[in-house]
């Protein structure tokens, strides 16, 4: 968990100096464009809206289906394929795919929004494919195996999108 959170905050913290510096040295121009700023701002919080909406929905529905007997927050002891976790073995990364991209329009990093958060994206993907699979698969076995070969990590069916921002009652 600790390694997860070190991970984001580099992530955010990092992009965003990397973007500055960067923005500083190849987008001057950019730099001090009001009307770009106000827009990326906007989509910037837009977005930022959208990704605390997954993010509390699938925290609740993990709350809700995942958990067993006295666990700490944030633990899950039982297997969840209900709500939007039915379309998407992922909803929750989805979410948080997007936040680097809300921070970078908030910022309005040219540099972080065209090039370090595609790269943090791929990060992100990879550490799904090498750390969280194989976690889910030692932690629910033969049940997750099964699942993930009929349910993808991401899914953006209207039907998947709607579960996904649903709003969840705890």
């Amino acid at each position: 968990m600790i390694f997860r959170i070190i991970t984001w905050l580099l992530f955010i913290v990092g992009g965003g100096f990397l973007g500055f510096y960067f923005d500083n040295k190849y987008f001057e121009i950019i730099k001090n464009d009001i009307v770009f700023h106000a827009i990326s701002f906007v989509f910037g919080f837009a977005i930022l809206l959208l990704t605390l909406r997954i993010s509390r929905n699938t925290g609740r529905t993990l709350a809700k289906f995942g958990r067993t007997g006295d666990l700490p927050r944030m633990e899950t002891n039982t297997f969840v394929h209900q709500g939007m976790y039915k379309y998407m073995r992922h909803p929750m990364h989805l979410g948080l795919m997007l936040f680097p991209l809300a921070v970078a329009l908030l910022l309005g990093s040219v540099s972080f929004i065209l090039f370090i958060t595609p790269a943090e994206i791929i990060l992100m993907l990879i550490m799904i494919r090498l750390i969280e699979e194989p976690e889910a698969i030692k932690k629910f076995g033969d049940d997750y195996k099964t699942y993930a070969k009929y349910t993808p990590s991401f899914c953006f069916k209207k039907q998947c999108l709607k579960a996904l921002l649903k709003n969840i009652q705890k």
